[in-house]
């Protein structure tokens, strides 16, 4: 469980595949702190830690993952948000994040309001998920929706977001993972039986 707060950004620094999944190496300044068998969520993608040496470690995508997510489009030098995973105790200061990815939507534009942003994406097959003011977990990053339509959605993002998260380098046309807030899919799925 994570709260869609970002810890840290890392570095991919090597991509290996095997069969159907892709293995990648993450440089990051939280690798010296975590061990094997420990979540950690990339991009909003909850994936194991399989080896640390340093300030690397490895982490394992697999075939689902990678057809789910933006993984897929990783390589060497991609930048990418990373979260550890929630510890019994802390405060919530985001919302409750699964790392489990829903789907990916295209970037539609970023406006500069000079001193904030505003992002917009395509709208989702699940659009029913979104709610205005409600929350969204783009790229791992908690978030309120600001906007919502029938054609798109899009989220403000203050300086701190977008100096410590990798939103200073998303541009129209990117992908990005989503995930919808969790309470929202079970009232969903409740009212529908």
């Amino acid at each position: 469980m994570f709260t869609g707060i970002v810890e840290a950004m890392g570095e991919v620094v090597a991509v290996t595949n095997e069969g159907s999944n892709r293995t990648f190496s993450i440089r990051a300044s939280i690798a010296p702190e975590l061990k094997v068998d420990q979540s950690v969520a990339h991009d909003g993608v909850c994936l194991t830690v399989t080896a640390v040496e340093g300030d690397t470690y490895a982490v394992t995508a697999v075939k689902e993952t990678l057809d789910r997510t933006n993984l897929g489009g990783w390589d060497t030098g991609a930048t990418v948000n990373l979260e550890r995973c929630l510890r019994i105790g802390d405060r919530l200061d985001g919302h409750m994040v699964q790392g489990h990815v829903d789907t990916t939507v295209r970037c539609q534009r970023v406006e500069d309001f000079n001193g904030s942003w505003s992002f917009l994406f395509d709208l989702p097959e699940q659009a029913s998920l979104l709610v205005e003011k409600g929350s969204v977990c783009i790229n791992g990053v908690s978030l309120t929706i600001a906007v919502l339509n029938e054609r798109a959605f899009g989220v403000a993002i203050i300086p701190y977001t977008c100096a410590h998260t990798t939103f200073n380098r998303l541009r129209a046309g990117d992908p990005v993972n989503i995930e919808f807030d969790v309470l929202g899919k079970y009232v969903q799925r409740m009212l529908a039986r």
